[in-house]
């Protein structure tokens, strides 16, 4: 992924199809605005910073439905 789309705030799609939640081992949702990534099975959502998901439970916060 070039800088500038990563300066966007865009996540490479094939990361996306590969990352998954490591507590439920479920798929996850991009939030663009945000700049998230969502797990709907663990009701958590994991934070992307400068481009590279921060995938630590620790690191999550809860979201409410």
């Amino acid at each position: 992924m070039a800088e500038a789309e990563r300066a966007a705030g865009r996540i490479d799609p094939k990361l996306l199809e590969i990352l998954v939640c490591p507590l439920t081992k479920t798929t996850l949702e991009y939030d663009a605005d945000r700049q998230e990534l969502v797990s709907r099975a663990a009701r958590i959502a994991y934070p992307i910073r400068d481009g590279i998901p921060i995938m630590l439970p620790d690191e999550a916060r809860p979201i409410e439905d």
